[in-house]
């Protein structure tokens, strides 16, 4: 098993300089990172970067051409059986077999996972009230929507109650509503529940919503991890930049006069113009912010926004990533 932090916390997920070549093609090529009990991580890139390979090896479905991976401390490689017991594996598609309604599938699995008796008609009661189809348990697989069906193999990814979980594009094709109530779902996982959850998806704003900390991934190889505001900070200091406010201002007209005056100003850096909206870093103190958008008033620029820009997932993964395909 793997060491503790300096916390006493084994991470739930370690990969440790994980490789997977296919002949020439190095899939995964070096990859190392950690989630702890309780976090949702982005696991973010692009089509072929190296993703569901990843967490095929995480699920033991697959065996790292070199480098390691654990589970709640555990070896993919040395300990398969005690990862399958405590890992849960949401593929990007699932089959539906013939002639099955949702309660048959969800026990099937439980029987699967070698539950039995009363523990196996608890485990299948709790995952369909969890994911909200006991009203549906009657009801043909084949005759699922899409979102009813993504929740059925959240359910049978859950039936053995596992404390990590590895979802690969489980919001992909979802309508609005279902994803929102997925994202739901995958919050009370973490927070209610404590399970670790690795979550791949292509919908960066929603996924930033979710995630305490995400990894990015391009061409198989890890370019950043971390908390949103570490991976930031590491991308600012890679470019030169300086620590700065993120701002942005939105005036209704005379944009090039706002940021010329913005270039005058000492305490304000990399202005980025876009259409009626400028947006800069900030070094000075509230009291120099505050005298700034004085004195762009004072200017007679109609300012009909001053405020703090978050920066999202999506600007990291631009700003990180360089479209790089294998």
């Amino acid at each position: 098993m793997t060491a503790a932090n300096g916390n006493g916390s084994t991470p739930a997920i370690e990969l440790c300089n994980l490789h997977r070549h296919f002949g020439r093609l190095r899939a995964v090529d070096g990859v190392s990172f950690k989630a702890y009990p309780g976090q949702v991580v982005g696991f973010i890139g692009p089509n072929g970067a190296g993703k569901t390979t990843a967490m095929r090896i995480l699920a033991t479905l697959d065996v790292p051409t070199a480098g390691e991976a654990f589970i709640n401390g555990y070896s993919v490689i040395d300990d398969p059986d005690k990862v399958r017991r405590i890992v849960g594996f949401m593929p990007d598609s699932f089959g539906k077999y013939a002639n099955m309604d949702v309660v048959e599938y969800v026990d099937f699995f439980a029987r699967a996972y070698g539950l039995s008796g009363t523990i196996r008609q608890d485990a299948v009661e709790r995952v369909l009230v969890f994911t909200e189809l006991r009203k549906l348990a009657n009801k043909p697989i084949k005759t699922l929507s899409k979102g009813m069906s993504q929740r059925l193999a959240l359910g049978r990814t859950l039936i053995h109650d596992p404390s990590v979980l590895v979802l690969d594009e489980p919001a992909a094709g979802l309508d609005p509503r279902a994803r929102i109530e997925l994202r739901e779902m995958i919050h009370r996982l973490a927070t209610d529940l404590r399970k670790t959850v690795l979550i791949s998806s292509h919908i960066l704003t929603e996924l930033g919503e979710i995630c305490d900390s995400a990894a990015i991934i391009e061409a198989g190889r890890l370019l950043a991890s971390g908390t949103m505001a570490e991976i930031n900070q590491a991308q600012r200091a890679s470019e030169g930049r300086c620590d700065g406010s993120a701002i942005s201002v939105r005036v209704l007209r005379d944009a090039e006069r706002l940021e010329h005056l913005l270039c005058q100003e000492p305490c304000v850096r990399n202005v980025e113009l876009r259409e009626h909206l400028a947006t800069f870093e900030f070094t000075g103190d509230e009291a120099e912010l505050s005298a700034l958008l004085k004195r762009l008033v004072r200017s007679e620029l109609d300012v009909v926004e001053f405020r703090g820009r978050v920066e999202s997932l999506e600007d990291a993964f631009m700003a990180i990533t360089k479209g790089i395909t294998q």
